[in-house]
């Protein structure tokens, strides 16, 4: 008989869905953390993602507010018993941390933490992240230490934990791969965009050159048609610079941070019209800077359209536009390709990222929407406040 009861095994099949719906490793990463916390009733819940040197490539943490994560500082370093996880992939289950010999101490910030569970999340022979929760709440343990020195945390939230941490394996796994796949596709369009520009260049040049040549022949016996050659090399000199230009703002990959959302989607929208036989267009009307998880959520909603008009609807058009509607913005993406019907995509689920897509809607206070008909095309607008 399961040791989990009826309300525990529908809490753990909605965390495992939930850490299947995400692509982007940051998402599920937040995911894991947010479901162990809330699976095994714990005030404070970490995940550390281990770097090749002795400290953490991304740490999140749910229970903890931003002001306080703020003044914690910078991120841990790999030591203690968070090493002893992840050098030797081990579960640790704890009545107090701080009582423990491998314990160095946190800063004078951090929340006072006693009773402790942290799992390794592994696949095969690679440790991927170590997991930990503390302070276990519930009617033995609210919030305070450890009773008696009896750990808060029991053999059965150890056992619920080690499922999580299999599963969150592999979720992990498959956003890294999913990541890993899409840097690909991007490199191998930059490469191509590379290439063509290269080609343009060069002919730009080798026009140049000719014509200069001409132009130094007919100088003394015909000035005015050397004349005309100048000109012309002045045309083509421009032309060049015009296409190297391109060359540099097309290879650069912009930054949402720095450059903007309309910034970064225009940049992106011209890649992909140069690596693509698709035509690609950006329009903005009316919209200036959001703030930046809205910017966040519309970049990936249009970057995965974009992906799937190009990738997979065969579309020979692409329009994508930023526009306001009332009190807020609106992403359009349309496409004139192959389409499909809504209603199996539905039944499908993760086909095309639509439910990513929607819940990163949810998580900026917006909606999204899909028209779509086989051989009509498709058109996914994403609608947030404010703006």
């Amino acid at each position: 008989m399961s040791m989990v009861p009826r309300t525990g095994l529908a809490a753990v099949s909605a965390a495992l869905l939930a850490m299947n719906r995400h692509l982007e490793v940051r998402d599920v990463l937040q995911t894991i953390v947010a479901s162990a916390r809330e699976l095994l009733d714990a005030e404070y819940a970490a995940l550390g993602v281990p770097d090749d040197h002795g400290g953490f490539a991304q740490f999140v943490v749910d229970g903890v507010s931003d002001e306080q994560w703020r003044a914690i500082g910078p991120l841990p370093r790999q030591h203690g018993i968070l090493a002893a996880m992840l050098r030797e992939a081990t579960p640790q289950r704890l009545a107090d941390v701080r009582d423990d010999p491998r314990f160095e101490g946190w800063p004078s910030t951090h929340p006072e933490m006693t009773d402790f569970l942290g799992m390794p999340i592994a696949a095969e022979d690679e440790v991927l992240g170590a997991l930990f929760l503390s302070n276990k709440r519930g009617p033995a343990n609210k919030r305070g230490p450890c009773p008696s020195g009896a750990c808060g945390f029991t053999e059965e939230d150890e056992d619920l934990l080690r499922v999580l941490a299999q599963h969150a394996a592999l979720a992990l796994t498959n956003a890294r791969l999913y990541e890993r796949s899409r840097e690909l596709t991007i490199a191998g369009e930059r490469a191509r965009i590379a290439h063509d520009l290269h080609d343009a260049v060069a002919q730009k040049l080798f026009s140049l050159r000719l014509t200069a040549q001409a132009a130094a022949a007919l100088v003394d016996r015909d000035p005015a048609r050397a004349k005309e050659e100048l000109h012309e090399v002045s045309r083509l000199a421009a032309e060049a610079a015009d296409e190297l230009r391109a060359a540099v703002v097309e290879l650069r990959p912009a930054a949402l941070d720095d450059d903007g959302l309309i910034a970064v989607l225009r940049s992106q929208t011209q890649v992909l019209d140069r690596a693509h036989s698709a035509r690609v267009t950006f329009v903005c009307e009316g919209v200036r800077a959001l703030p930046a998880a809205q910017e966040e959520a519309l970049l990936r909603v249009a970057q995965e359209a974009m992906h799937n008009a190009l990738r997979h609807a065969d579309a020979t058009r692409l329009a994508v536009t930023l526009t306001r509607r009332g009190a807020g913005v609106v992403l359009r993406v349309a496409d004139d390709g192959r389409g499909f019907v809504t209603s199996a995509v539905r039944r499908a689920g993760r086909h095309l990222g639509l439910v990513s897509m929607r819940d990163r809607a949810r998580g900026v206070g917006g909606r999204l929407t899909v028209e779509s008909e086989p051989g009509k095309g498709t058109t996914i607008e994403m609608e947030v406040p404010g703006g």
